[in-house]
């Protein structure tokens, strides 16, 4: 994996960590020195030029959804403590989680269908003296504060599954659409649970109007077309949080790549967009270039990635290598600030989930009579470890097999995370600054690469 001896540089040495199977998780790979001298064999080659720059990078994380803070919570106390440090921690050895995803409500992942703000017929509440953050999955909160404490600048991202089904054409908990009579009450709705949350030291930085909103199927859910999330965002929800709640940013859609004309809908009402920070988004169906054909109409919109899934029945590496190369590498490639993973815990039966809920979502990890740490875990010790809060993605060529993505951390040090998506090893070079370093990956691996720029690159950022 070496340049022939005699022909290292002043350039440096990449350091790397692969994962090739449950057998062989996040293993560190021998160092590789860079030479600059030309090579004489052609091989695929990753071009790094960190001097181009795109959007910076905000967080990795996944959904603290109601079953997995019940699950957290019903750990000893040390043991959940020696847990959040492993996953929330500020230590390299840590893997550095900093944005969680919130349910306002209840998702499919919790043992009940409930709002925060659930009435009896007929009954009246304009001051929303009945709101009740402690209606149901009672343990998010504690769990959440718990967190803080030890990162104190996670990003939180909060998404309803279902208005109150009061305030819903249907009544119920599933499908239905949000009453037009009810849109002011449902704003003011958000607003109180940012403000509470805030009362309890958890600062949410941003909401969407609506979790899949074009999903009628999970339970709980609601249905908000294109027309109906403008009308919302312009007349009610944006005027209320930038009164309410200035600093919580709206994103809107918060859906699968399928359909882009969705929040092109949404941002073309100038009214609308006016209150819009950016577009959430999943990835159940189509693909990640989605993203950047929306990014493209509105740059000044930011992009993040909320949602994907590993299913319990998925074939370790074949997630963690689906995983990389399309929520990792396909998000931030197409201008993601965030990489965010469902939930972040199941128990070993998969039983927390409402009656119509999605049955069998593999959480990052699986928390029984031992931790279990699944694919989504290893996706996370692969970027959020390394490229923390305040990294920037840079540029590095696309390469037919080995997808991949390479950021500037605060710490100047550039890190590039590359899978081999194809069925044979594959030898490769990196090339940056005019040296390069031969690598090697086995089928399907999974790698974290990671060098310190040239004193002179650092030297040269300062000087300019």
């Amino acid at each position: 994996m070496r340049e022939q001896a005699g022909e290292r540089g002043d350039h440096g040495t990449i350091e790397g960590w692969v994962t090739r199977g449950a057998n062989a998780l996040l293993q560190p790979m021998q160092p590789v020195a860079f030479s600059r001298s030309l090579p004489q064999d052609a091989l695929a080659t990753i071009e790094i030029d960190d001097s181009r720059t795109f959007q910076p990078i905000e967080g990795f994380g996944f959904a603290l959804t109601g079953g997995s803070a019940y699950l957290l919570a019903g750990l000893a106390p040390a043991d959940r403590a020696d847990l959040l440090q492993e996953l929330f921690g500020p230590t390299d050895a840590s893997l550095g989680l900093s944005c969680l995803r919130l349910s306002i409500g209840a998702s499919d992942l919790g043992r009940n269908d409930f709002t925060y703000w659930d009435l009896p017929p007929g009954t009246a509440d304009p001051d929303l003296a009945r709101f009740n953050i402690a209606a149901c999955d009672p343990e998010v909160v504690p769990v959440l504060q718990e967190i803080l404490r030890i990162n104190p600048t996670m990003k939180i991202i909060a998404s309803p599954w279902s208005a109150p089904p009061w305030m819903k054409t249907n009544d119920g908990f599933i499908a239905g659409s949000l009453k037009p009579e009810c849109y002011s009450a449902y704003a003011r709705y958000f607003v109180k649970y940012v403000q509470v949350m805030r009362g309890l030291g958890i600062h949410v930085s941003a909401v969407t109007p609506q979790n899949e909103p074009r999903n009628p199927k999970n339970e709980p859910s609601m249905v908000m077309t294109a027309t109906e999330q403008a009308e919302f965002i312009k007349g009610y929800l944006g005027p209320e949080l930038r009164k309410g709640a200035p600093e919580t940013e709206i994103l809107c859609w918060d859906h699968n790549c399928d359909e882009p004309d969705y929040p092109l809908a949404v941002l073309g009402d100038a009214e609308a967009r006016a209150y819009i920070g950016g577009v959430a988004w999943h990835l159940y169906n189509g693909l990640p270039e989605a993203m950047s054909k929306v990014w493209a109409h509105y740059p000044e919109k930011k992009v993040y990635f909320t949602e994907q899934w590993v299913s319990a029945h998925d074939d370790f590496m074949g997630a963690l290598r689906w995983h990389t190369k399309n929520v990792i590498v396909g998000g931030l490639r197409n201008w993601c600030r965030t990489a965010l993973e469902w939930n972040l815990a199941n128990d070993p039966e998969f039983l927390l989930h409402t009656p119509g809920g999605a049955v069998g979502a593999l959480g990052g990890i699986t928390i029984g009579a031992t931790i279990k740490r699944n694919p989504g875990y290893y996706l996370m010790a692969h970027s959020a470890r390394f490229i923390r809060p305040g990294s920037v993605r840079v540029y590095s060529s696309e390469v037919d097999s080995l997808p991949n993505v390479a950021c500037l951390t605060p710490d100047s040090r550039v890190v590039t995370v590359v899978t081999n998506d194809s069925d044979r090893a594959s030898r490769f070079r990196v090339r940056h600054q005019g040296a390069y370093a031969t690598l090697e990956l086995g089928a399907g691996d999974v790698a974290t690469l990671r060098w310190d720029r040239s004193p002179e690159e650092i030297h040269a950022d300062r000087s300019s």
